[in-house]
């Protein structure tokens, strides 16, 4: 493996699309007591799941801590690959390297850099040393060059692409005050221009209500095809939610993509009842830096467009909500020629993320 310090778009690589083929994704076992409740024992059957699901049809890498190692084994069906690794937390989409390919078959890996959702500004948690490893120790698995953007803060959660020039992102999360806070949002649409291979970069103004990673694009809009996005939404003018997403509605009817194509946006709801943090589930974190994670009656940031899109399924969370069957049909009617898997995704939300934040495609390429 080969660090580079060239950038990725003059080298002819580019960030596909998340529908276009895979070679495997990664994930990262739950541990951490904060995160995950009553010792990790439900994420974890909720991961082992995940797990199996993506595994039907591509290559999935499970990295794990050398105390979990027997207890994963155990869970996780035999063609899921564990491999030990030491991370601070569980959120692959975040600390695993983005991918970019180039039109040879060729597939190189980007490091950025992470330090948990903001630093120590507004991050989540101290220190993100292990996390911010974590994508160059799968790039020399994967024997796959490795890009040296450290420099620059960004996670995987923060970005789609449609593979053909156009990036997604949120005003919110890459205009934070924790991140790079001394680029302009321009000098950051090139940056990501340069690094993701893109021409494009639609600015959606927020994300998901009450998202603490400052509102990850993964969990308010993602590419369905080109030219056409699955948007969170809601009908209650009353939800908090309501003006989040229609201010992204507005930017999306008014925008073109790279090619100058305008978007078809499809809306796929929210769950009809908020998905709030009980007493119980509460008392069963433990406390970080003295104080709680998560407080009685909090609303978390539940939102179906947090699926994982597998070689031959939609990953989809579900939350026991009477949307759960009509969110299924959207993506259906979205997804024609893949499988729809919905996941009980409770137990991964308490920890902050959902199905797309625990996972990162690896996509296919000749350069194994």
């Amino acid at each position: 493996m080969k660090i580079l310090n060239s950038v990725p778009k003059e080298d002819g690589f580019y960030m596909p699309a998340e529908f276009a083929p895979h070679e495997g994704c990664i994930m990262i076992w739950p541990e951490r007591s904060d995160s995950w409740q009553n010792g990790a024992y439900a994420a974890r059957r909720a991961f082992a799941k995940i797990a199996e699901a993506i595994s039907k049809s591509e290559k999935l890498t499970m990295l794990v801590s050398s105390k979990q190692y027997e207890t994963a084994r155990v869970m996780l069906p035999p063609e899921v690959r564990l491999v030990e690794c030491t991370t601070d937390d569980a959120w692959a989409r975040d600390v695993a390297p983005t991918f970019v390919i180039n039109h040879n078959g060729e597939r190189r890996g980007i490091d950025w850099g992470f330090n948990a959702w903001g630093g120590l500004v507004d991050g989540l948690y101290f220190p993100w040393d292990n996390d911010n490893h974590v994508a160059r120790k799968v790039c020399d698995l994967l024997d796959n060059d490795t890009y040296n953007l450290r420099d620059f803060i960004l996670e995987g959660g923060s970005i789609h692409s449609d593979g053909e020039g156009t990036i997604l992102t949120t005003e919110a999360c890459l205009c934070s005050a924790g991140r790079n806070f001394d680029m302009t949002k321009e000098e950051i649409t090139k940056k990501l221009c340069d690094c993701l291979g893109a021409e494009k970069v639609i600015w959606l103004p927020r994300g998901i209500y009450n998202d603490e990673t400052n509102e990850h694009v993964d969990n308010v809009c993602a590419f369905t095809n080109a030219g056409e996005v699955v948007l969170a939404w809601t009908d209650n003018e009353n939800d908090p939610q309501y003006e989040l997403s229609k201010v992204c509605l507005e930017v999306l009817e008014k925008e073109t993509d790279a090619k100058g194509r305008p978007f078809k946006v499809y809306k796929l709801p929210i769950p009809s009842t908020p998905v709030c943090m009980t007493e119980e589930e509460c008392t069963g974190l433990d406390l970080w830096d003295g104080e709680p994670t998560r407080t009685v009656g909090e609303r978390l940031a539940a939102s179906y467009i947090n699926f994982y899109i597998s070689n031959d399924s939609v990953i989809v969370p579900a939350f026991g909500d009477i949307m759960d069957k009509t969110a299924q049909e959207v993506l259906a009617e979205r997804f024609p020629e893949r499988k729809i898997v919905p996941i009980s995704a409770r137990d991964i939300l308490i920890g902050g993320g959902n199905i797309h934040c625990i996972t990162q495609q690896i996509p296919a390429c000749k350069n194994k």
